[in-house]
């Protein structure tokens, strides 16, 4: 295995620590319209992934960083062809960090609204875009002989790709409910419970149809190996959801998006950007790449930093381990201060 290959690994690696951790991260998000039914009860949300969301942010800088300097013209050509829902990602998350924030520094109801609104749907779009993203990557985009896209945005609107968007959007509202249900206590644990079995039904279909998609298409042997791995972990999911068993539920339903991210790249590879227009104009893990002695400098630095980071990410989960409830709201923090 040649370090170009070794560097697509490690990027589906970090892609994939991406959607495990914002996944529920942007679930929790959609959830403050969807579940909670007062102010203290978003509050109780919020303060769910107040402690992580932006460390789970970290893996798609390191996701974006790794491609940049391994794959450059994988990253020139995504982000000119991808610019604008790249760039309504980009916006979102900037603001949905300024709703973490901002929202608690006034009490007004009016200010705290807003800033929930934002925060709902700054989670909701890019759940949506990164679906739509991928199933273009996965799919093929319009390149041509130079390596460069040539399409237009509205080639983006296509089936695949939009059905690709809806698995991840209710995957990730999935993702959350369980995540709810096991970092909270009282009606809310409850509630979320209940949603997650329909949001995990309503998943459940749209990825077996958007996952034998592409197996049919671009998939073989390997592929269908993850992707019987996704259906049955989704399935499990359901199944310890239902039995009360939240820990088991969520560590399912982790498995169900580790195991779909990992089969659409192995439906990519050896590409990372497929042309629709002539396979030979295809971006692959050799014409995309960077120089060896690049790759190799970028494995040491990541051999070093990655473990690092990762132990710290965990300490910081393992501190924050305990459920928490509306009785643990403290009035004033209801009304808008913070805690």
């Amino acid at each position: 295995m040649q370090l170009h290959d070794v560097w697509f690994a490690i990027i589906a690696f970090l892609w994939i620590g991406y959607f495990f951790l914002e996944g529920f991260d942007f679930g929790v998000g959609i959830l403050t319209k969807l579940l909670a039914r007062d102010r203290p009860e978003r509050r109780v949300l919020i303060n769910t992934i107040g402690p992580v969301w932006d460390g789970n942010e970290v893996w798609l800088l390191s996701a974006g960083g790794a491609t940049f300097a391994a794959f450059p013209e994988w990253y020139a050509t995504l982000f000119s062809g991808f610019y604008l829902p790249l760039l309504i990602i980009l916006v979102c998350l900037i603001v949905r960090g300024v709703a973490f924030e901002y929202r608690a520094k006034r009490p007004e109801e009016n200010w705290q609204r807003n800033w929930e609104t934002a925060l709902f749907w700054t989670s909701l779009i890019p759940a949506f875009l990164w679906g739509v993203a991928f199933g273009n990557i996965v799919r093929g985009v319009k390149i041509d002989q130079h390596l460069e896209y040539v399409g237009n945005v509205w080639d983006l609107l296509n089936p695949f790709a939009l059905l690709g968007g809806l698995v991840t959007l209710t995957l990730f509202t999935f993702h959350g409910a369980v995540f709810t249900a096991l970092k909270t206590v009282g009606e809310i644990r409850e509630r979320a419970r209940k949603l997650a079995l329909w949001l995990g039904l309503v998943t459940a279909v749209l990825a077996l149809l958007f996952l034998t998609w592409a197996q049919i298409d671009l998939g073989d042997g390997k592929s269908l190996v993850a992707m019987v791995v996704a259906v049955v972990a989704l399935v499990m999911a359901l199944v310890a959801n239902q039995l009360g068993r939240e820990g088991w539920s969520f560590a399912f339903s982790g498995v169900t998006i580790v195991a779909a991210v990992a089969m659409l790249f192995l439906t990519l590879f050896p590409n990372v950007m497929p042309s629709t227009l002539n396979a030979d104009w295809s971006l692959t893990v050799t014409n995309a790449s960077s120089s060896p002695y690049t790759l190799k400098i970028m494995t040491w630095c990541a051999g070093i930093a990655a473990p690092l980071v990762m132990l710290y990410q965990g300490w910081t989960y393992w501190v924050f381990r305990k459920r928490i409830g509306t009785q643990h709201i403290a009035a004033d923090a209801a009304a808008g201060a913070v805690h």
